[in-house]
């Protein structure tokens, strides 16, 4: 249920749930990071489809892992690992940097009782920060 109600029956997931959590919990900041990387990835032209996956241990700030996969759509040119590196230059992985970055505490809960209704991903609405894309940069 999880998948269908926040990627419209595709993609991948860990099993950590959205509802009820504080927003520096990484479950969800971990998945609107990673949200906001991918689509950045795509909307710089480097691929057609892009996954980022994180993981996190607990008690630990840096993430245990990132890892991009474009499934064979990156631009000639370019690969996963090159993304991957330009992606960890523009994103600050550590859950209070997420918070800050995305902004996360404004609102209160107010502003995630929105996600109950349409899903997390795909609104264009102010509160969704994690829908904005950052411009990235390939290393030469």
């Amino acid at each position: 249920k999880i998948i269908i109600d926040t990627y419209g029956g595709w993609g991948a997931h860990g099993g950590g749930a959205f509802s009820g959590k504080d927003p520096t919990k990484v479950d969800r900041s971990g998945a609107y990071i990673a949200r906001q990387a991918a689509k950045s990835v795509v909307a710089a032209g480097f691929a057609r489809r892009c996954l980022v996956q994180v993981s996190y241990a607990i008690g630990v700030a840096e993430p245990l892992s990132i890892h991009v996969d474009t499934y064979g759509t990156a631009k000639e040119g370019t690969n996963d690992k090159a993304i991957l590196a330009a992606v960890k230059k523009a994103f600050d992985f550590r859950p209070g940097m997420i918070a800050k970055s995305l902004d996360l505490m404004r609102g209160g809960n107010s502003r995630y009782q929105k996600t109950a209704a349409y899903g997390h991903f795909g609104r264009d609405d102010a509160d969704f920060t994690w829908e904005t894309v950052k411009p990235l940069e390939l290393d030469a």
